[in-house]
């Protein structure tokens, strides 16, 4: 359904096109998660779902994926207005 975002997706984790929130920062290291935890839950998940911010009226979406380790992984992520991929939180299931 979203196989063109996914596709972005990947292609900016690919070319290290993306950048981090303070609060994905801090949820990554709750979780002892790292940023190739993050990458490899990009790049082998898919879109579960959808949801439009209220304030800004941006998508962002949860990829549901797998760490290097093989655990499941949400990444909630948006493609901002300057073309990276923003990772705005993140969490083990």
């Amino acid at each position: 359904m979203f196989r063109r975002v996914l596709k972005r997706m990947r292609d900016k984790v690919r070319t290290r096109q993306y950048v981090m929130t303070l609060h994905a920062e801090e949820e990554m290291s709750d979780d002892e998660l790292t940023i190739f935890d993050i990458e490899h839950g990009i790049l082998t998940g898919e879109i579960v779902d959808r949801q439009k911010d209220v304030k800004t009226g941006e998508w962002k979406y949860l990829v549901k994926g797998q760490t290097v380790a093989g655990d499941e992984i949400i990444v909630v992520a948006r493609i901002s207005v300057t073309g990276k991929l923003v990772f705005i939180t993140v969490y083990r299931l």
